[in-house]
């Protein structure tokens, strides 16, 4: 499930859910599941240069390897792919908060990466910009060697100045996690052009190298530092293999294939970028959308509404095959969307609030009557996945993990017993909503001429949702909420406001989205931790301040092994399901894709994650006629 929301960004920017976008140009930590062994390197047995660096274990490609698995070589080149998407931009700056709302399709098409990750592993990372890396086995550095066939869109090559550039930019004027990320880093030496080390001993942060892996390079001649952060729609300078033809502010971008790409014949990116012109539109509502596919506008669409994907695809095109609509595997975890609550607003701090909240949403009533039954109700930050709590008693060793905090995990979570509400579906059950109102009233609660009050006052709150599946949905949870005393009010924001309030924690509760990493790491900080409580635009939404969730955080940066790694991610599970900071909402199973019949894929699909617009862009072709 992924509820049409505007995302926050990741690392390399593009909309995501509060994690990490599926771009194998790396845009954020995360989207994979785990090796076995300690060592991450090819030759773990000293500090070499390898090819590849893997979070847990040996990248699974051999030194020689010619391409991705889910990539076909023998793409045909060619064509033009119109895509469209929802909303505006006002930027083409996709790596600063204040820059605006970015435009689609930048990264990794017009910027790339160091090196680039394989969506068929646990975390990996392979030779792009940088040829090879180095690190030793405490990963108390890394060392980059780069391409000196590397170039910009313009000609000009890509040199160790650039990184550095490029590094000391986004460390001060970056995105939340890249500034956090890049200030562990101690020092950095350039001893040539082509060489860039970077040092952080004794961190423990055994992530760190594959998160600078994954920074983006800008060039320090093009690259205007002093404006970094004002929105602008000068035409930027990549090494991708698009460059930027045209733009209609808010509107339009249009993509042409640079004929001089350097990286085209590069094992990593080969049968990648197949269109010689890729064209977004910008829409400004779900039906728009919908209907610019419907009548030819638009080559892909990724539906997430279960009624119309149920019954809206009876029109003459897929009738007469020339769309076609299929639903594709998600692989992975199935990561977390809820409605958050602000626990920097007093009425969440009692966690016997938020439970009892969570207790009157009503999913089987929503699944079978807005849903068409497609949902499966979530019941863990990493669903479906061998880092689930639920269902699993915790190890001995979560035991001990946890047991600085006694009151982190209550015992039914540490047994692995809790299961969220299970109502009859009726829409009129009675047993959740009378054990909310009991525990409401060991908070001090009573119900007095139907509201729900406290020290004289209702419960009352504002629910913030930016279009009108959300707000479908919000109204129906305020609904349930009402028939215990509650004012929930629902309030439809434009893109613009609600990324602002959003970005300021200007919010009671909204609904928020948080893909699972099967390499979870440095973004469980950023979205979790206590130091992003209160950094503006970070993605702790709820503002959790916990030391068991920064201890469990610490503990899986610092895992040395695949099942001290699991046991940390599943200990993060329960302190963060025993917390009640979220409503916890359901996913599918499969993602729902509509598309051109003119359109092809490679056989094989990648073995994490979902597909999306980007593989569209990334991994497809345009069939010749």
């Amino acid at each position: 499930m992924r509820a049409e929301t505007i995302r926050p960004r990741g690392l390399l920017g593009g909309r995501v859910s509060y994690a990490t976008r599926r771009s194998r140009a790396g845009s954020a930590p995360a989207l994979a599941a785990i090796a076995a062994s300690v060592m991450t390197f090819a030759n773990p047995a000293r500090a070499a240069s390898s090819y590849a660096i893997a979070m847990h274990g040996d990248p699974a490609l051999p030194a020689d390897y010619t391409h991705f698995p889910y990539a076909d070589p023998n793409a045909q080149k060619g064509g033009r792919l119109t895509l469209g998407v929802l909303g505006t931009f006002d930027s083409l700056n996709p790596f600063n908060v204040k820059s605006g709302s970015a435009a689609e399709g930048l990264v990794p098409d017009v910027f790339q990466s160091l090196m680039t990750r394989s969506m068929d592993e646990p975390f990996t990372m392979y030779g792009l910009i940088a040829k090879s890396v180095e690190t030793d086995a405490a990963r108390d550095y890394v060392l980059f060697h780069l391409d000196p066939r590397a170039r910009f869109s313009d000609g000009s090559p890509i040199n160790a100045a650039d990184v550095r550039f490029t590094f000391d930019l986004l460390k001060t004027k970056g995105r939340p996690q890249q500034r956090s990320a890049y200030a562990l880093v101690k020092s950095v030496e350039t001893p040539d052009d082509e060489t860039i080390r970077f040092d952080f001993p004794g961190l423990g942060d055994r992530e760190l190298p594959l998160i600078l892996a994954l920074m983006p390079v800008l060039s320090h001649k093009a690259t205007d530092a002093a404006n970094f952060e004002s929105a602008s729609f000068d035409i930027p300078i990549g090494s991708g293999p698009y460059r930027i033809a045209t733009v209609d502010p808010g509107q339009k971008l249009i993509l042409k294939r640079n004929p001089n790409y350097w990286a085209k014949d590069l094992p990593s990116q080969r049968g990648f970028f197949n269109f010689d012109a890729v064209e977004i539109d910008y829409y400004r509502d779900p039906t728009s959308l919908f209907e610019a596919f419907r009548t030819g506008l638009i080559d892909f669409r990724i539906e997430t509404d279960p009624l119309r994907w149920t019954t809206g695809y009876d029109f003459p095109a897929v009738r007469a095959h020339r769309d076609a609509i299929e639903s594709l595997p998600i692989g992975g975890p199935k990561g977390m969307d809820g409605f958050v609550f602000n626990l920097r607003r007093d009425l969440f701090k009692d966690i016997r609030v938020r439970e009892a909240l969570g207790m009157t949403f009503d999913f089987e009533w929503v699944n079978a009557n807005l849903f068409c039954g497609l949902y499966t109700r979530t019941k863990s930050f990493f669903d479906d996945s061998i880092f689930m709590s639920t269902e699993r008693p915790a190890s001995l060793a979560e035991r001990a993990l946890l047991k600085p905090f006694p009151r982190a995990v209550r015992p039914d979570f540490l047994e692995g017993l809790w299961q969220p509400p299970q109502t009859d579906g009726s829409g009129h059950d009675r047993i959740w909503p009378f054990r909310a109102l009991t525990l409401l009233g060991s908070a001090g609660y009573q119900v007095a001429d139907g509201k729900l009050i406290h020290n004289g006052q209702q419960l009352r709150f504002e629910i913030m949702v930016q279009d009108r599946l959300q707000e479908r949905l919000a109204l129906n949870y305020a609904d349930s909420l009402a028939r215990i005393g509650v004012d929930a009010r629902v309030r439809l924001v434009d893109e613009v406001q609600y990324e602002r309030r959003r970005q300021n924690f200007d919010f009671d509760m909204m609904i928020g989205s948080w893909l699972a990493s099967a390499s979870p790491g440095s973004e469980e900080r950023t979205r979790w931790g206590s130091e992003a409580a209160d950094e503006p635009a970070s993605y702790n939404l709820a503002g959790v301040e916990s030391p068991a969730v920064n201890a469990v955080v610490d503990s899986l940066l610092a895992a040395q092994s695949q099942d001290d790694f699991v046991m940390s991610v599943r200990a993060l599970d329960r302190v963060l399901l025993s917390g009640f900071y979220i409503v916890p909402l359901y996913h599918a199973r499969n993602q729902w894709i509509a598309t051109s019949t003119t359109l092809a894929r490679p056989v094989k699909l990648p073995a994490y994650g979902s597909p999306t617009l980007d593989d569209a862009l990334d991994s497809w072709w345009r069939k010749k006629p």
